[in-house]
């Protein structure tokens, strides 16, 4: 606690006299561009990760960055996802997830969990999505593997739990409305996004598009997060809506892939890159 609070004075202190005019106008409102979905795992700060001041990410944090579906539980994540999307206007949503969470893991022994964290297992239950489909699709998997897959599927899970949503349903369908899905590496301070066209996880810089006078990709610095352990099943797109007569625009690295494959993942061999990026075929 003394630290927290010797913590604020030097806030006071340092970055409020530095920052007087753009504090008295978010005491006005506020005008966030992003709604970030995160995880209260201490060792995660969106705004840390991400550079972003005050003010710029709308965030919801809980117990593995569960969404319930629509209807699903009349908690606080769907009236912010609501209020997020219809009074501030946000745009872009991240869904991320990170290694080594724990609820992942009692996602992974959810049973045990009933007798001694009951409350723990219950809301842990919104994502027997993911659980089922791990058990049933990545049996072959053990550990850390399976760890990771596991933390890279939920977040997929609670993107297709917003899509039930019908303020989210609705601005997907008009355009108005992306979706993405990131994990965090603490290991590395590192972030991986899910690419919708190799169906793996990325680095998020391959998926910016670039104009005149922006950063040159190559500029940005290759990550040396480890990718996810295997090819994961396709997924709907979720930054753009159902398909019609002409697409709608959506933030594709076109020009970049190929470049970033080799940068991004050096240390891989050539096995395992293709076994990566190009997926494993699925056994049934």
């Amino acid at each position: 606690m003394k630290k927290l609070i010797q913590g604020h004075e030097n806030f006071r202190a340092t970055y409020v006299p530095a920052h007087v005019d753009m504090l008295e106008e978010l005491a006005h409102g506020q005008n966030p561009r992003v709604l970030f979905i995160t995880c209260s795992d201490s060792r995660i700060d969106p705004n840390l990760i991400t550079q972003a001041g005050i003010g710029e990410l709308f965030v919801i944090r809980n117990a593995g960055n569960i969404i319930p579906p629509y209807g699903a539980a009349n908690g606080g994540e769907g009236a912010a996802v609501e209020y997020a999307l219809n009074a501030l206007g946000i745009e872009q949503i991240i869904v991320c997830g990170h290694s080594h969470c724990g609820a992942m893991k009692g996602l992974l022994k959810l049973n045990q969990l009933q007798e001694d964290m009951p409350l723990v297992y219950d809301w842990l239950k919104h994502s027997e999505a993911t659980r089922r489909l791990v058990k049933e699709n990545y049996s072959h998997y053990s550990g850390e593997e399976l760890l990771e897959i596991t933390i890279a599927e939920n977040v997929l899970t609670q993107i297709e739990n917003l899509k039930t949503y019908p303020s989210v349903h609705s601005k997907l369908y008009q355009g108005k409305l992306q979706i993405y899905a990131w994990v965090y590496h603490l290991e590395t301070g590192e972030l991986l996004a899910f690419d919708q066209n190799t169906h793996t996880y990325v680095a998020p810089q391959s998926q910016l598009s670039f104009e005149e006078g922006d950063v040159f990709p190559r500029q940005f610095r290759a990550t040396s997060a480890p990718p996810v352990a295997c090819h994961l099943p396709e997924k709907p797109v979720f930054n753009s809506a159902p398909s019609r007569s002409t697409p709608l625009r959506t933030v594709e690295p076109s020009h970049a892939k190929t470049a970033f494959r080799a940068e991004v993942a050096p240390w891989l061999t050539p096995e395992q890159a293709d076994r990566i990026y190009r997926g494993t075929p699925t056994t049934k």
